[in-house]
């Protein structure tokens, strides 16, 4: 390098003082460390005593075992499924307060719950259609359509069951079973017949918990 002037070579000296001083700085600071290091190496011998090192040739290595993933939304099926095993021969009048309209509400329940939801006071929130299907399935998706409304939130629902006028003597074959099916539902505070505009005698109005 050419130095053209006095103070370029004394910025030159600078640079190279800053650098060699860095350069010891960092030596001192590895040493420092070493120094560490070993002091708490002796530091560990001194307190856990004299040892043997392993012999790595009886070392056993287990291999992996692959556990299946837990089926946690399975199981929580299975149970919900156990809950909605709906008997068939519940006898309503055990349980219930009905009346000549079909209606039905939990005890403690005032009968102006049974009033509004007959006037309809409740707008429907959601329905089921049950025509066509046989009991264990008409069975399965009421109380799967039920527990399922109530777990959005929902209030008021109509479940269509039929009058009937298809079946043998014209007589409702669902009918009967879903009064049973609805009063064994924990979520289910009450029931009337649905008005004739939202279905008559061949649907119910059903009142929900709140969630």
């Amino acid at each position: 390098m050419k130095l053209r002037s006095f103070a370029e070579l004394k910025t030159l000296q600078k640079v190279i003082a800053q650098r060699t001083a860095a350069e010891v700085a960092a030596r001192e600071a590895e040493r420092l460390r070493l120094q560490r290091v070993d002091r708490e190496k002796r530091l560990f011998e001194l307190a856990v005593g004299p040892v043997k090192p392993l012999v790595t040739a009886r070392r056993v290595h287990h291999p992996q075992r692959h556990v299946d993933p837990l089926p946690r939304q399975r199981l929580l099926d299975e149970a919900s499924v156990m809950r909605e095993a709906l008997s068939d021969d519940f006898d309503v009048e055990t349980l219930l307060h009905t009346d000549d309209q079909l209606s039905f509400r939990r005890p403690g329940l005032g009968p102006d719950v049974v009033r509004k939801l007959r006037e309809g006071r409740w707008s429907i929130q959601r329905q089921i259609d049950l025509h066509g299907l046989r009991v264990d399935q008409a069975r399965e998706a009421l109380g799967r359509f039920v527990r399922e409304a109530h777990q959005h939130g929902l209030r008021c629902v109509r479940v269509v069951h039929g009058k009937g006028l298809g079946s043998p003597g014209r007589v409702p074959v669902l009918k009967g079973r879903v009064q049973r099916w609805l009063v064994q539902k924990n979520e289910v505070l009450a029931f009337v017949q649905a008005r004739p505009a939202d279905g008559g005698a061949g649907a119910m109005v059903v009142l929900l918990r709140p969630a």
